[in-house]
């Protein structure tokens, strides 16, 4: 999973202003940078991962460790602390489909014994803001707060309906789309017209795009507008559940339950 910026990206924000603090700026990205630095990150490959200078990303750094959102070990070498999850839970405490949608959750995983999780667009990924796993040996790492590419997903496909048609392909054109497996559809124009048929069709499968043999559906939950605002998805292994099963039984159950959550929004 990459970090949130690119140094990049970075290099190209803004010089600070009324309307842009650099300094802050700087802070979150250097936050960002430790993603998938399980090991934590010494103060040049934080300057590295951010394009910042040695001096700028040590004075990020011990901001953050003066703030207890990160420390330092004996080695020099720094890593966040428990506490930054609290910023993330800011997010999903003031996310009104994220508490309404854990009850759901649960219960439709209990009833199919499968994974179900809510989502929401984040650009071109999909953010995971409920999940509910099953007791199974072997589990995926995902959790709430993961995130997974839009263009291949279930999840995302529903969740793209909301774009305009010419924003779609501008998203699509503008973003990575690897052949995750030999039936990843990677054309923008194969993917905008897939998207299309899940608009009119009301809920989306897709069949090991993203994984061999994982295949997910989803349904959208739409608000008060009847505008698209998250997804809901299950997700199983067709070792397990057939195709059939897949569109029969468990997407009725999906369906029912996507229809509630939309309905309690109102």
């Amino acid at each position: 999973m990459k970090q949130l910026w690119s140094a990049a990206e970075i290099a190209a924000w803004p010089k600070g202003g009324d309307g842009f603090v650099e300094a802050f700026a700087k802070g979150l990205a250097v936050m960002s940078a430790f993603e998938g630095a399980a090991g934590g990150l010494t103060m040049a490959e934080a300057a590295r991962r951010t394009g910042l200078t040695r001096a700028g990303a040590r004075r990020m750094l011990h901001t953050l460790v003066a703030l207890g959102l990160a420390r330092q070990d004996p080695t020099g070498r720094f890593a966040l602390t428990s506490r930054v999850l609290r910023l993330g839970y800011s997010y999903l405490s003031s996310l009104d489909i994220a508490e309404r949608a854990r009850p759901v959750v649960e219960a439709l995983s209990a009833a199919t014994n499968e994974t179900v999780a809510v989502s929401v667009l984040d650009g071109g990924e999909v953010t995971f803001v409920a999940r509910a796993d099953v007791a199974r040996i072997l589990r995926n790492r995902l959790s709430v707060g993961s995130r997974l590419p839009a263009f291949c997903t279930s999840m995302g496909r529903v969740l793209l309906t909301q774009l305009a048609p010419e924003a779609l392909r501008a998203l699509l054109a503008g973003a990575e789309r690897p052949a995750y497996t030999p039936q990843t559809l990677t054309g923008v124009d194969e993917i905008a017209a897939e998207i299309a048929r899940v608009k009119a069709q009301g809920w989306a499968l897709v069949s090991e795009e993203l994984e061999p043999g994982a295949c997910g559906i989803a349904a959208p939950i739409r608000d008060a507008q009847g505008h698209v605002v998250a997804a809901l998805n299950l997700s199983t292994n067709l070792a397990r559940t057939s195709r059939a099963a897949l569109e029969g039984d468990l997407l009725a159950k999906l369906l029912e339950a996507a229809e509630g959550l939309s309905a309690s929004a109102g």
